[in-house]
């Protein structure tokens, strides 16, 4: 991991953030993320969108969205070929530090039900499930995503 480096994406780099989350990303239970709300994010927040890179190539990333009170982690995902390398804690240390730098306290994560990899992930990095809060959203009816809200452990 000596050549991994952490930083906010480039406004070029949107369409191979989208090619990589089609293959390292928990997709299936979740409508499809488009080129137009990614550019979206991109043109209100330039620095949330953070990837990893390793040489040239895209190998993590990671949505810290700041709304300005709240901290939310979106989109935390690892090349298979990169994981268990410490990437993902590395991802969500970079976005913790962004949080703080803001003066946010509180950071929460929304992780699929089914995502049972994910769920190990979080909790590896100090986040536990909020059973209190249990996320459903749709989207024009076509699908039902279900949820956990994911906390750092003594933040709530």
């Amino acid at each position: 991991m000596t050549d991994l480096v952490v930083r906010a994406a480039d406004s070029r780099e949107l369409g191979e953030v989208l090619a990589f989350w089609s293959t390292a990303a928990e997709n299936a239970s979740r409508p499809p993320d488009s080129p137009a709300a990614l550019a979206a994010l991109h043109l209100r927040d330039a620095d949330a969108l953070l990837v990893a890179v390793d040489g040239d190539r895209i190998v993590g990333t990671i949505i810290a969205g700041w709304d300005g009170w709240r901290c939310h982690l979106y989109r935390l995902a690892v090349a298979p070929t990169h994981r268990r390398r410490g990437i993902g804690r590395e991802l969500v240390a970079r976005a913790e530090a962004r949080f703080a730098s803001y003066g946010g306290t509180r950071a929460d994560a929304m992780v699929l039900d089914d995502n049972a990899q994910a769920h190990g992930v979080w909790s590896t990095a100090g986040y536990a499930p909020q059973p209190e809060w249990s996320i459903r959203t749709t989207r024009n009816t076509r699908a039902s995503v279900r949820g956990l809200r994911y906390a750092k452990k003594g933040s709530r």
